[in-house]
């Protein structure tokens, strides 16, 4: 009995040694769900390419815009010709073999007049592109929200339940104390205190599961928030009994209407759409008739010239043309056909994406809604669970005490209001969870207070 005594000592202590000094050994970063967040934002790969591309869809949005102005190009070349040279002498052409120093410049302006509504669709398009952009982004900064909560809760749902696992080792073993005291006493047999003995084992066990399961669930949100190796996330904890259910009394039809309404992703892609259908229309404006208006300035310097540069550059050679540009496009290899039919595959699979994602929230709130409500009922149930449970133990503990009860029962008091207790924790944080998921569902998901 005194051996036995001695190795459960001894596993105590080394499990105690084994987990605190893994603990010690390691760095802690103390963070509450925001701070969480702000990390997780920092560190997600798809929230920083989408936050990337944005900087695309602004420079497109821009160049969409200034399209309605004209485009404006300088150019000037310096060259030297060696060999033969035409000139003019006295009404002949003379040839001779010089060097010419050559400088040309020149200024052109080209400025869209007609293109069938080109420009204004492309400017179009590129607006509700970058709108779109932005609502993807907002759905990205929710998504990264609610994988924070889930493993943010995990965790402190694992603490509760280590705290529970924890409690209920010390009450046994205190049991344990007593039982033999009892056997000491010759009130109680000695198979009592080795059941007894037992059940503690068999806990100590239970409370390295939790640690283990603790730890597991904490270097998952490590990872998630990419912090360094060796630094451990110390959660500041929220309390998730007092969040109010305001959600519990909306009827089905009234919660997906806010989701069509809230949901980034719907209206992500439903500015995709037109988006594609104003790509569309701009791409088939190419089978008509364009008309530019033109300006080109242009002036040159030659060493054969004896007049200075500025001279020759300002008011001998300057040319100015004015004019328009008609285009009226009759064949190009059906390149025209080739790009009109790509945009409107790109358009109908938009279209497609967007039926799918309208079932998508539909769906996601049907199931967020079910769970949610099974959640709330969860929660009442296990209260009154914990409720019954204590008082059985309580009575059982009581009349074990007095030889009026034997082992078995007390052992089966004591497991039934652990559980109840482990399910309780449970459905608590399960509720919260539900909640953060329906909101995510509706798409008014937000950082937690």
């Amino acid at each position: 009995m005194k051996l036995f005594n001695w190795i459960n000592i001894y596993l105590s202590v080394g499990i105690s040694f084994l987990f605190s000094g893994e603990i010690f050994a390691q760095d802690t970063l103390k963070i509450d769900f925001r701070e969480a967040v702000e990390l997780a934002l920092q560190a997600n790969v798809n929230y920083q390419t989408q936050l990337n591309a944005m900087e695309v869809l602004q420079k497109e949005k821009q160049v969409a815009m200034f399209s309605h102005f004209p485009s404006v190009g300088f150019n000037t070349t310096f060259a030297q010709q060696s060999g033969q040279q035409f000139q003019q002498i006295e009404g002949e052409i003379v040839v001779t073999n010089v060097t010419n120093e050559i400088i040309s410049s020149g200024l052109n302006l080209n400025m869209p007049i007609f293109n069938s509504g080109r420009r204004i669709l492309d400017s179009q398009s590129a607006k509700l592109a970058y709108d779109a952009g932005e609502k993807g982004l907002d759905r990205a900064s929710q998504q990264v929200v609610f994988d924070v909560a889930r493993r943010y809760l995990q965790v402190l749902l694992d603490q509760e339940l280590l705290r529970i696992a924890t409690e209920n080792l010390a009450n046994q073993k205190e049991q344990l104390r007593q039982i033999q005291g009892f056997v000491d006493a010759g009130l109680r047999t000695l198979s009592d205190q080795y059941n007894q003995q037992s059940e503690v084992a068999r806990l100590e066990s239970v409370l390295v599961d939790a640690q283990v399961q603790l730890e597991n669930d904490l270097w998952d949100l490590s990872e998630y928030l990419q912090l360094q190796p060796g630094v451990t996330p110390e959660l500041t904890p929220v309390d998730a009994s007092a969040r109010e259910n305001s959600l519990q009394d909306l009827p089905m039809d009234e919660l997906y209407e806010i989701a069509a309404t809230n949901r980034a992703d719907k209206a992500q892609q439903e500015l995709l759409v037109n988006s594609t259908k104003k790509d569309l229309k701009a791409i088939k404006a190419m089978y008509y008739p364009r008309l530019s208006a033109f300006y080109n300035y242009s002036t040159f310097f030659t060493s054969l010239d004896n007049r200075s540069i500025q001279e020759q550059l300002l008011k001998i050679y300057p040319q100015n043309n004015l004019g328009l540009n008609l285009t009226i496009p009759i064949f190009n290899n059906f390149q025209n056909r080739l790009d009109v039919s790509r945009s409107r595959v790109a358009y109908k699979n938009q279209e497609i994406q967007k039926a799918a994602i309208d079932r998508k929230v539909y769906q996601d709130v049907r199931l967020a809604y079910q769970n949610y409500q099974a959640a709330i009922r969860k929660t009442a149930n296990t209260d009154v669970q914990v409720f019954a449970a204590k008082e059985a133990q309580l009575a059982i503990s009581e009349r074990f005490r007095l030889g009026l009860s034997n082992f078995v029962d007390l052992a089966t008091a004591n497991q039934q209001l652990v559980a109840a207790q482990a399910d309780q924790a449970q459905s608590v944080y399960t509720l919260f969870f539900q909640e953060v998921l329906m909101k995510h569902a509706l798409g008014t998901l937000e950082v937690l207070d």
